[in-house]
């Protein structure tokens, strides 16, 4: 049996809104660019050697209709000023032969700073226990990202995040999306 293993992956996110529930998810893709794929949400591994990508060049390779796996982070709410959150965290390990961490948030009152760090927070504990490497929870995340850095076995940790407040008489959807590409 043949696996399907990424080798690039790119980030996006977009807000929608609409007196639809389905159609302000719609927009919302739209705006991230991938309105016109079908979606399969995976579980939160990068795989080893994949490049992430600039947006522009992830959309680009795209092709309408085809199935298209992501990881994705999505929240609605139809409460006018209700703040809510996606995000997608991301930790790369320095052997890039070794894979890598996904993460994401879901979340109503959540600020930007908050949804950005949990979701690093998260990805960076999953690859960190994978490694090896215990950190104290209870520790911030600024606190607990020097230490994973400091270790030397990670690279970097990322995300992207997209927020936005509920209005009244609307839908509001966030998402915030990796995709997946294969060469």
């Amino acid at each position: 049996m043949t696996s399907l293993v990424p080798t690039r992956m790119f980030l996006t996110k977009g807000v929608g809104r609409s007196i639809y529930q389905l159609k302000s998810f719609e927009d919302a893709l739209r705006q991230a660019g991938v309105a016109q794929q079908n979606l399969v949400s995976v579980s939160s591994i990068l795989p080893p050697k994949c490049r992430i990508i600039p947006r522009e060049d992830g959309v680009k390779a795209l092709r309408p209709g085809a199935i298209t796996f992501c990881v994705m982070a999505r929240c609605d709410t139809n409460e006018h000023g209700r703040l809510i959150a996606s995000s997608v965290g991301i930790a790369v390990p320095r052997d890039r032969n070794n894979w890598g961490y996904l993460s994401e948030v879901h979340s109503h009152g959540m600020s930007k700073q908050e949804a950005e760090d949990m979701s690093e927070d998260l990805a960076a504990d999953m690859l960190g226990t994978t490694l090896g490497l215990e950190v104290d929870p209870n520790k911030a995340w600024s606190e607990k990202e020097q230490a994973y850095k400091a270790s030397g076995l990670f690279i970097k940790t990322s995300n992207i995040t997209q927020v936005a407040k509920g209005r009244k008489g609307l839908w509001t959807t966030v998402i915030s999306l990796a995709v997946f590409l294969f060469d």
